[in-house]
């Protein structure tokens, strides 16, 4: 038995350690994620601001090129994380970015609609893999005790990128003639040149795994190991003995519910990412305001500051209290009630109001939707049908901007497509508090357990 020495110093090895991976690891991987979004929603930046007039864009074919990115990303999201395992997190990892890297460097001598749409599918091609790739990575690091912190950490890049990305988007815009560029063009050309470099720095920084850890004292990395070590002797247990459902899993009714509330909710996110900008800078027609690039910039950003401390503080609670189902339901809610109502406000300001509380339940729902899943699932049946919510989830990312886009073009105004996106988003509350009735607490360190299963895409 322990006496109460050695479980202090046990304790104490523990913070440390988990305090130096915190500190070496989720910050890097976290700006890999911002810069990956950033190129992600470039076009969203450009679209606006002289790309959709320079190639003769409508919105159906601005939409189709948002979307287009994730055909290429689905289908080669699985491969590209088997790929990981066989050549390692650091190797692939920075591949991958160097890969989106050069193929968004392209954007910067785009001159066609068709090399637009075939330079959007080869980024989604280059892209694959990266996001579960680094949740993946993460998850090597860290027991699953601590996972649900880190995840949200993570997580906080992703609205963060907004809200420095889009003024850094249009400071790049704004300096429109550099190298005899447009500034849309300029702005692709700056953002493509740090996946390039991040890349090659991550090949050389990062770690694959703890016990190759010379930043982490010995003892430090023998605690590690040995702690992950015993979780994946565990879940290789589990395995065995829930591998016969994996079939199973994918033949669930409940399975297709949890992928059709993934679908609203990653709908209306992906709807928000790619035309809010192209929404702001309606402003000027409909209520006629002026705003120069960097002033529409700052206005992208205001959503997204929010937005991010609002998930950090709804996913605290879900740690603290177990994720329920109303962690996800509620925020879906005000999110379907608010995003059409946005466009019936009577000032810019109002507006970009009920806009910020759109985007703040947006984010709230998606970290701790995962927990919901894992209740149900377990061992393969958990690969298989989480592999399935993420597929259908990430076609949203195709069908959002298409369908909103070629909405646009058909009644001349947003306001059909964003009752569409509050219909999405309507159904993924219903779902959740219909279909998903609690049944035990119920942790965000399930959530975090279930999504990092390396199998499950």
């Amino acid at each position: 038995m322990q006496t109460a020495t050695q479980t202090a110093q046990a304790s104490q090895l523990e913070r440390s350690t988990i305090r130096k991976v915190s500190m070496r690891l989720v910050p890097f991987v976290a700006l890999m994620f911002f810069i990956n979004f950033l190129d992600r929603t470039a076009i969203s930046f450009a679209g606006p601001n002289g790309m959709t007039k320079d190639l003769g864009l409508d919105a159906a074919q601005f939409g189709f090129a948002a979307g287009v990115f994730f055909i290429g990303y689905i289908f080669l999201e699985v491969p590209s994380n088997l790929a990981l395992h066989k050549f390692g997190a650091r190797r692939w990892l920075a591949r991958i970015m160097v890969t989106w890297g050069i193929v968004a460097l392209l954007f910067t001598w785009v001159s066609s609609v068709p090399g637009l749409y075939a330079l959007r599918f080869l980024l989604g091609v280059a892209e694959a893999g990266f996001f579960p790739g680094a949740i993946l990575f993460l998850s090597t690091w860290v027991p699953q005790r601590h996972r649900s912190h880190i995840l949200a950490l993570f997580y906080l890049a992703q609205p963060l990128t907004i809200v420095i990305g889009a003024p850094f988007a249009a400071l790049l815009i704004g300096a429109h003639g550099v190298l005899g560029l447009a500034g849309w063009r300029v702005m692709f050309l700056g953002v493509a040149v740090p996946a390039i470099v991040i890349g090659i720095v991550a090949w050389f920084y990062l770690t694959d795994r703890p016990s190759d850890a010379r930043w982490l004292t010995s003892d430090e990395r023998t605690w590690l190991t040995e702690e992950l070590e015993a979780e994946q002797r565990a879940r290789e247990t589990n395995a065995v003995h829930h591998r016969h459902h994996a079939g199973a899993a994918l033949k669930s009714g409940r399975v297709w519910m949890f992928s059709l509330m993934y679908f609203g909710l990653i709908y209306g996110l992906y709807a928000l990412a790619f035309f809010l900008p192209t929404i702001i800078g309606g402003f000027e027609g409909q209520f006629g305001s002026h705003f120069n690039v960097f002033q529409k910039g700052l206005i992208t950003a205001v959503p997204y500051l929010p937005a991010a401390i609002v998930l950090f503080l709804w996913s605290r609670n879900a740690t603290k209290h177990g994720v329920r189902n109303w962690h996800i339901g509620i925020p879906a809610l005000i999110g379907a009630l608010s995003i059409p109502l946005a466009l019936f406000m009577k000032s810019p300001s109002a507006s970009i109001a009920v806009i910020t509380i759109t985007a703040c339940a947006i984010f709230s729902a998606l970290p701790n939707f995962w927990a919901l899943p894992a209740r149900f699932l377990s061992g393969a049946a958990a690969a298989a049908g989480i592999a399935l919510i993420n597929t259908v989830g990430n076609l949203a990312g195709f069908v959002a901007p298409y369908l909103t886009g070629a909405m646009k073009d058909a009644t001349g105004s947003y306001h059909a497509p964003m009752f569409v996106v509050g219909v999405f988003m309507l159904m993924s509350a219903v779902l959740a508090f219909v279909f998903c009735a609690e049944r035990g607490t119920g942790t965000a360190d399930e959530s975090a357990a279930i999504a990092l299963d390396p199998h499950a895409g």
